[in-house]
């Protein structure tokens, strides 16, 4: 006796009919392709092989294979975080349900990264650190591409411009007031996305504490990525997540949205600052003075979130708030002897 299909079969090969037939395919070609494709494994599904092979020392130091891991885990989550925040930045209907649901996402991703950090801190024995990060000159986590493009997806550039520098910017162009799809138009005295780019605080991480110069780290970072920045920051300008939520209804602003942004703030703009000023304590200060990172860069200037004061959402802080931003690292940390 022959087998008859079932209606639930029946009906999805008349919807792969449909689909083929309107691709202008062969739908027996394709299912002839299923009859000749092997079945996919986990490890070919998710390129174990070509994974595992990524982790390449430069030294013979066995700690080393922890901090190039953790770095690229870490790379691997920013690149998730990327992910929804674009989600966000297309969605056209966006509401403060989407909205939250995502930032919730983006908030356990900084979580996993910032619970795990204790890998970094207390996982490598501290000479060996020492000596094999002398071959990873000039490079530095400083030149962590991904981050700096969480930072201009996430707000406006004006709110990434050094502390020194900002309320200057602000008030001569009023960035932080775009708020609508459409953009606005700007004035002749309106700092110029290169203007604002220029004077974003990372950058005096990258200065040479003795000459003044940039550093090699951050040449090499300005010239590889510069042109990518202001592209995104550019696109993202009228759109990244803190214009997004402005432009929402105030019917849309809801508290658990607020919650929800404030928390992604304290996590990309402290929590995770505090983290690497822990690792930096850990294993570059030395009888009460501080070792240079790799690339030279400044970490005491760079990472402490109390001195940058770095928020993509400043309108949902108040005064104090801001005022007293970071201020633990400097209350427990800096004054540790």
């Amino acid at each position: 006796m022959q087998d008859t299909l079932s209606p639930e079969i029946t009906d999805r090969i008349k919807l792969l009919e449909e689909k083929f037939k309107n691709s202008g395919q062969d739908m027996l070609s394709y299912m002839d392709g299923l009859l000749y494709d092997t079945y996919t494994t986990y490890w070919d599904y998710i390129r174990l092989d070509t994974l595992l092979s990524l982790q390449v020392p430069s030294t013979e130091f066995p700690d080393e294979m922890i901090f190039i891991g953790y770095h690229q885990i870490t790379e691997l989550y920013f690149k998730l975080i990327i992910h929804e925040q674009k989600q966000i930045i297309n969605r056209e209907d966006l509401t403060a349900g989407y909205f939250e649901e995502k930032i919730n996402r983006i908030n356990r991703y900084f979580t996993v990264l910032i619970n795990s950090f204790d890998v970094m801190i207390k996982g490598m024995e501290r000479e060996q650190f020492l000596k094999f990060r002398m071959s990873l000159l000039p490079a530095s986590g400083f030149q962590s591409a991904q981050f700096r493009m969480i930072e201009l997806y996430s707000t406006d550039l004006v709110n990434l411009v050094h502390a020194g520098d900002r309320a200057r910017f602000r008030e001569s162009g009023k960035q932080n007031k775009v708020y609508s799809e459409e953009g606005r138009d700007e004035s002749e005295t309106s700092p110029t996305q290169e203007d604002l780019f220029e004077n974003i605080y990372w950058k005096k991480g990258g200065i040479d504490r003795a000459t003044g110069e940039k550093t090699l780290t951050l040449k090499q970072f300005e010239k590889r990525y510069t042109p990518r920045f202001l592209r995104i920051a550019k696109e993202v300008k009228a759109s990244n997540l803190n214009q997004k939520y402005h432009q929402l209804p105030d019917s849309e602003k809801t508290e658990r949205l607020k919650t929800a942004l404030k928390n992604l703030d304290q996590n990309a703009n402290v929590n995770w600052l505090l983290m690497h000023m822990g690792a930096a304590h850990r294993y570059l200060r030395k009888e009460g003075k501080a070792v240079d990172a790799t690339g030279g860069t400044n970490w005491k200037e760079f990472l402490p979130p109390h001195f940058q004061k770095i928020s993509f959402f400043p309108e949902l802080w108040s005064k104090e708030e801001h005022d007293n931003w970071g201020k633990q690292w400097v209350d427990h940390v800096l004054n540790t002897k």
